[in-house]
């Protein structure tokens, strides 16, 4: 990957200190409902108090924790690790970095498989191992905890020297409430991190968070009072599948970059700015392909030699996953 000056420095995450087959005992401190409303899904903020472990104040906003259910799978071996992004700032829930948080959404669902004749017809019904375990988790159980993961998908060091577009569908808004409670609210007093916090960033920040109905933003209403509070923040829920005014529907969160990046090309041409995203599988492509069609690919993007003859409006989504890869200014975290 070629290095550039505007590169940002990272901080030294640290990796591993605990691995999987020797997680820890850490226990549920809080699990809350991060939906307003009805909604077809279910999310809970759930939050896990490492105190007394190996974990205790090791993690860094937009790193991610494992979780190892107890019991085995349906041949009979132990449940494998699932990693969880973390939803709160490196000093924690507390303040201390002993409690940290997860956006976890229940998995349910009924998915055909034509190679089971037992569901090739939708039946059974599906249940996520670990997600539906974790969110029926009450306050003070037992849950074993391995980590931490994940180095590149973090802030810089120096938070002030960049600005920040930040890219997110459904639960990927986990590490964006640490990063931007980093930025702007900062630790409480009393904390140990709040001697070396200088007040809120004064970047120009950025989030885009897309869903598919109103109803399943999360942490919304915390977003829009700092939205207020902040002159520098930009809040922009993306709805997808709710009918507009006209005829269709609303846009994803790349779309929505894309139909306005007049509005974000300012923003996107500063050598200052970094991009993270964070999200299912495939957001890549339309965030590539928008940057590249709108010559702003240059800061954000390496594309190789294969392609890069080819409009980038003309590129296919096989061709961006194999022949575009992102910069040290563009951060990816997706699942």
């Amino acid at each position: 990957m070629t290095v550039h000056p505007n590169d940002p420095t990272l901080p030294e995450a640290k990796m591993h200190i605990v691995l999987p087959a020797a997680a820890v005992a850490a226990r549920i401190a809080s699990s809350e409902s991060c939906l307003r409303g009805k909604s077809a899904s279910f999310v809970r903020h759930i939050a896990v108090d490492l105190s007394g472990t190996a974990l205790d104040g090791t993690f860094l906003a937009g790193q991610s924790f494992g979780i190892v259910v107890p019991g085995v799978d349906s041949k009979g071996r132990p449940h494998k690790v699932r990693l969880y992004s973390i939803a709160s700032p490196s000093y924690g829930e507390d303040g201390f970095g002993r409690v940290i948080s997860t956006t976890c959404k229940r998995t349910i669902e009924e998915i055909p498989d034509e190679n089971d004749p037992m569901r090739s017809d939708g039946h059974p019904l599906i249940l996520g191992v670990c997600s539906n375990w974790l969110c029926d988790s009450k306050v003070g159980d037992e849950v074993r905890v391995s980590g931490p993961n994940g180095k590149r998908f973090v802030l810089p060091v120096d938070t002030s020297a960049h600005d920040y577009i930040f890219l997110a569908t459904g639960t990927g808004i986990a590490p964006f409430r640490g990063m931007i409670h980093e930025l702007l609210v900062g630790p409480p007093e009393g904390s140990p991190w709040r001697a070396k916090w200088t007040g809120p960033c004064r970047s120009r920040i950025h989030l885009v968070m897309g869903t598919p109905y109103r109803t399943d933003l999360l942490y919304d209403s915390w977003f829009c009072e700092l939205a207020k509070a902040h002159p520098n923040f930009s809040y922009h829920p993306v709805i997808s599948r709710e009918p507009l005014p006209q005829p269709g529907f609303g846009p994803h969160a790349h779309h929505y970059v894309a139909t306005r990046m007049e509005h974000f090309r300012p923003l996107l041409e500063s050598d200052r700015t970094l991009i993270y995203a964070c999200g299912l599988a495939g957001m890549q492509v339309g965030i590539f392909q928008a940057l590249a069609t709108a010559g702003l690919g240059g800061g954000y993007l390496t594309v190789q030699d294969e392609i890069a003859t080819i409009p980038p409006a003309e590129w296919t989504t096989e061709q961006i996953k194999r022949r575009v890869r992102p910069t040290h200014r563009c951060m990816l975290e997706v699942y």
